[in-house]
């Protein structure tokens, strides 16, 4: 790889989104066998328990006669805000039809779209076998969307022009209320609900009226109570076998799961005996059943045990989907699982993981200002750092963390989370007993074994007066990596940048040591690596210059220190470029840096740091550089600090917080 002119141009990593959403029930379901089943039986008892007012599933009643005070009840069923409603302005009713256009446009859509559901729930109403209850979990998610649309346009009309503009919704309302799959997904009774409640007019003026009313209310009653299993036939047999109906179908659930449970397991011990292994065609269908179930509290131990299930096939046995259910589930946080079963799930399923890393992303950068706690909170939550142990899954990981860097220069926030994240794993991998410097080799192929042993230490464990050592040890190793490297090396600059800054406590370090030394000469180690950690994509000649104006600045800022009192005029002369050349804006970063540290980790820069540090700011991208230093500050370097100078971090950090 040729040697970047800066990181965005180093290359990209792609990553594959999710395509479809996860299914998921709020409540239990058994898969309808062919010939009818539990599912039968049940919907005939609730019919004969809703009495005259729902005799049996009659069709749809007739259309009510027109009525100005046809108005929808106002059902308060968690019933969401408006999003779609068509406001005409006074001062434009060309914009007030265009808005109509749209909407007449929009309810045309609709209408097909009823049209097409009809026949969807129509033919899984016909049809009882295991790939009709598989096509419907697969299309729940799309349907439960058009039933969201459709409210948004019911609840602006009334009751008889909602029938004139969609003449079958009644008929697709019924359906839905009698399909035991779709009553039971997340969330889809109460859109149902909201529907429903579209249909009824608040105060029936013709018999034709008061039947729709009746018939709604009948569907209303069902929907409620087709769940409660107190349904007569069923409370016979339930109380025949010595079980309340409350206490059976929990029991059925947890014995069925316990007895899958026992057998994958088994299976999975005895994995050499063909005659007790699970065949993987029985393998696919169960975890395929399991899709819309995961989030059942009951379903966890069957999920843990068919994440963890590893047979002897080639192929993976267990479906896409649930995976990808399971995964929207654990993000979403509508399941716990144990560390290994998520190891498992990222380690089988790829686009899994690519979607936990970048759902990571989100929650870390959703927020302008850096905060590394906050930071630390969110990956260890994140469940990323314990299964990146494996060097697999740390791979794909980290490959994500270097297309981000590149897509962003180097932004503080992303070098930041990448260095909290290394943190978090060298923490777990020290929990896992394992070797530090053997699996470091293993996880970054890439780089020196000598350099990823090296920056594997502990920046703050090294006591003050033995530092110097380690940094120049490492600044050679990089220099040598980088500099030494040829054409068509499969090391080159960007990769050994790429690893040291994963150790940023090494930078804390070195900034220290060329601050608080009492030589007369800056080592050149120390500004080397300065200068590589700031700008790596630059060449050796313009690398050398660079080290001499820092070394120029760092002589400056040390000679006004021992010359007496500082002031804020007399450091920002002293850190203007000595060609008289603007900085590159990386540049100016290192200067930034110096100067703030310098500011907090001496006595004589306190007075002045408030005027200073406002001479500074003079941009909100500096004011934010600022803020994300002193959070750095407070986080990583308190072995470099006294309380004095972290109680003045935390007061310049909370002063320039407020002003953003």
């Amino acid at each position: 790889r040729a040697q970047p002119h800066s990181l965005a141009a180093a290359g990209k990593f792609q990553t594959r989104q999710n395509k479809k959403s996860s299914v998921r029930l709020c409540q239990v379901f058994k898969p309808q066998k062919p010939g009818g089943g539990f599912f039968s039986a049940a919907a005939q008892s609730a019919e004969a328990a809703l009495g005259e007012d729902h005799p049996g599933r009659p069709p749809f009643p007739a259309r009510a006669e027109k009525t100005r005070e046809n108005v929808r009840p106002s059902l308060n069923v968690g019933e969401p805000r408006s999003r779609g409603a068509v406001e005409l302005r006074q001062d434009g009713c060309c914009e007030g039809t265009v808005l109509l256009s749209e909407m007449a446009q929009e309810s045309a859509d609709l209408a097909s779209d009823c049209q097409s559901w009809l026949q969807k729930l129509s033919a899984w109403e016909q049809a009882s076998s295991e790939e009709t209850q598989k096509d419907t979990c697969l299309h729940l998610s799309g349907f439960q969307e058009f039933l969201r649309q459709m409210y948004e346009i019911l609840k602006e009309m009334d009751s008889d022009a909602i029938l004139e503009r969609f003449p079958t919704i009644g008929q697709l309302l019924a359906k839905a209320c009698w399909n035991p799959l779709i009553l039971a997904y997340d969330e889809s009774q109460k859109i149902v609900i909201w529907c429903l409640c579209c249909l009824m007019n608040k105060e029936p003026r013709t018999s034709a009226e008061s039947g729709l009313n009746s018939w709604i209310r009948g569907l209303l009653s069902h929907v409620l109570s087709a769940f409660r299993f107190d349904m007569k036939e069923v409370c016979l047999f339930t109380k025949s076998l010595g079980y309340e109906s409350i206490d059976y179908y929990p029991s059925l659930l947890k014995n069925m799961v316990l007895s899958l449970v026992s057998e994958l397991r088994e299976s999975h011990l005895n994995g050499l005996s063909t005659q007790s292994r699970m065949a993987p065609e029985r393998m696919m269908s169960l975890s395929e059943v399991c899709v819309p179930l995961v989030t059942l509290p009951d379903m966890e131990p069957l999920v843990e045990a068919l994440l963890t299930y590893h047979g002897h096939e080639p192929q993976e046995v267990l479906a896409p989907e649930f995976f990808e259910a399971v995964n929207e589930a654990f993000l979403s946080e509508k399941i716990v699982l144990p560390t290994s079963s998520v190891v498992s799930l990222w380690f089988r399923h790829l686009p899994s993981l690519e979607k936990a890393t970048l759902h990571l992303f989100e929650k870390l950068f959703s927020s302008k200002i850096i905060c590394l706690r906050r930071m630390e909170c969110c990956i260890r939550e994140s469940f990323l750092p314990q299964a990146a142990c494996q060097p697999a899954i740390f791979r794909i990981v980290d490959e994500m963390f270097r297309f981000v860097l590149l897509e962003t220069d180097g932004a503080p926030e992303v070098l930041a989370a990448l260095q909290v994240f290394t943190s978090c794993l060298v923490e777990a991998l020290k929990k896992e007993n394992k070797q530090l410097t053997f699996a470091l080799r293993t996880y970054f192929p890439y780089g020196a074994p000598c350099l990823a042993a090296a920056l594997s230490q502990h920046p703050e464990a090294i006591p003050q007066g033995h530092r110097l050592q380690p940094l120049l040890h490492i600044s050679q190793l990089l220099r040598e990596a980088v500099e030494d490297c040829t054409r068509g090396s499969p090391r080159n600059p960007f990769e050994s940048w790429f690893l040291f800054v994963h150790f940023g406590g090494w930078v804390d370090l070195a900034v220290a040591e060329l601050l608080l030394r009492e030589e007369a000469e800056p080592p050149a180690g120390l500004l080397w690596l300065l200068v590589f950690y700031y700008s790596p994509q630059d060449g050796s000649q313009q690398r050398e210059q660079s080290m001499v104006e820092l070394k120029v600045l760092i002589n400056r800022l040390l000679m006004l220190l021992r010359s007496g009192p500082l002031s804020a005029t007399d450091l920002q002369e002293a850190a203007e470029s000595p060609s008289g050349d603007p900085r590159p804006p990386v540049c100016g970063q290192l200067v930034r840096r110096l100067l703030l540290s310098l500011l907090l980790w001496t006595p004589e820069g306190h007075a002045i740091v408030w005027e200073a540090v406002t001479h500074m700011a003079h941009t909100d991208a500096v004011i934010h550089e600022i803020i994300g230093f002193l959070d750095q500050t407070l986080y990583r370097s308190q072995h470099l600090c006294v309380e004095a100078s972290r109680k003045l971090a935390r007061d310049l950090l909370k002063e320039l917080q407020a002003q953003v």
